[in-house]
């Protein structure tokens, strides 16, 4: 999402400026171009080399520099800047960003963009929490800047709250959200993803291979885009993403009433999670002992969510659900499709080089009541945007 657009850094004189470094990095390995501009007291923790050593450009600090051709530098820099992030923000630039001052090049260069603008403060605790900082990010916040919320934790002064730099990886993805296209602002949507476990006893139990990965991207890219997003998520090592309400479940009995408490005020609902078929019927008190020759265990039948979701749809909500299959993909998810009143389901093969389980791509057919859409081998990421492109298009017809 960053590829090919221009991000100014504005790097201000805090001692989280070091972070400032690996944001640039991880910015030019995402495709960006990246200017940075820094304040002077910005050089007394870090200097412009190891800026333009990352980013082969040029870092500006002298609004009145004259030794590079002549143009209107901080003119010319707002031009060609899609985002903005200053990080770290001092309670001294924010509180010249609220009103207005331009007494120094950061300034002068921010207060001549346009784009979309991030400040993300960072400073001791007392000074973060001090009425003037906060009525100063406030009048940000009006502006139409995203203010980023400081992590808490312990302080370079020695104390311990709120006032640290998020992590690069953290900032990075309020830049990439802020580079999106906002086409599901005001939607509501529900993703589930993830295994189920169905207990055995206190110490095993049933489940399969879902990473979770698929799940979380869609909830990400739909986040990205403005939407409204819970995710269900069975057991997972994955991070929750940001700007998503996560639901944490493990069980198909805990996922079914987490998403069908919630299905009603949807309007999209997309099951990318591989929910346990069937269950213990007993769950045993305590462990099961290894006796000599076999053994057999009963199961029984988990609740069918998605068949739930589609019998109990209201008006105008749109239900995608996932198939997997290992053979006769089309013909088992078209049936699927239709015994489960779904809008679309989304099929691919175990048995395809790149799809399933555990892996970062996936290659998936998109099939409604009227169309098949063969998608190739793309990241999950991808995957992702495409069918959140296919959906809000068919909503929208």
């Amino acid at each position: 999402m960053l590829r090919g657009k221009t991000v100014l850094l504005g790097v201000s004189g805090g001692i989280a400026a070091y972070k400032a470094a690996a944001l640039a990095s991880m910015l030019v390995k995402a495709g960006a171009m990246v200017d940075v501009v820094m304040t002077p007291n910005a050089l007394h923790f870090i200097t412009p080399h190891t800026f333009e050593g990352i980013t082969k450009r040029r870092v500006s600090v002298d609004t009145f520099d004259r030794s590079y051709a002549f143009e209107v530098e901080h003119i010319a820099l707002a031009k060609r800047a899609d985002l903005v992030i200053i990080a770290p923000a001092t309670a001294n630039v924010i509180a010249k960003l609220a009103q207005g001052l331009a007494d120094d090049m950061l300034t002068t260069t921010v207060l001549a963009c346009t784009c979309p603008k991030l400040v993300a403060p960072a400073m001791n605790t007392a000074m973060y929490q001090n009425p003037a900082t906060q009525r100063n990010l406030e009048q940000l916040r009006q502006d139409g800047f995203v203010v980023i919320e400081p992590a808490s934790g312990r302080l370079a002064c020695g104390d311990v709250g709120a006032g640290k730099l998020p992590e690069p990886a953290m900032l990075a993805e309020y830049l990439e959200r802020a580079s999106c296209p906002q086409d599901l602002a005001g939607v509501r949507m529900l993703v589930t993803a993830g295994p189920t476990r169905e207990a055995l006893d206190p110490v095993r139990y049933l489940t399969n291979r879902s990473s979770g990965k698929m799940g979380y991207a869609i909830a990400r890219a739909a986040a990205m885009r403005g939407a409204a997003v819970t995710l269900v998520s069975g057991p997972t090592a994955l991070e929750p993403p940001l700007f998503v309400e996560t639901v944490p479940v493990e069980s198909a009995r805990e996922m079914f009433e987490a998403v069908t408490s919630r299905s009603q005020e949807q309007d999209i609902i997309i099951k990318a999670a591989a929910v346990a078929d069937y269950r213990p019927a007993v769950v045993r008190e305590d462990k099961i002992k290894k006796l000599d020759g076999g053994s057999s265990l009963e199961l029984e039948r988990t609740d069918d969510i998605l068949r739930f979701l589609g019998e109990h749809k209201p008006d105008g909500q749109f239900l995608c659900g996932f198939s997997m299959e290992t053979r006769d993909m089309l013909e088992n998810s078209r049936e699927k499709l239709q015994r489960k009143r779904l809008d679309m389901i989304v099929a691919n093969n175990l048995k395809v080089e790149g799809a399933g389980f555990g892996v970062d791509t996936n290659v998936v057919t998109l099939i409604t009541s009227d169309e098949t859409i063969e998608l190739p081998l793309l990241s999950k990421d991808e995957v992702a945007f495409r069918l959140l492109d296919e959906i809000r298009a068919r909503r929208k017809s």
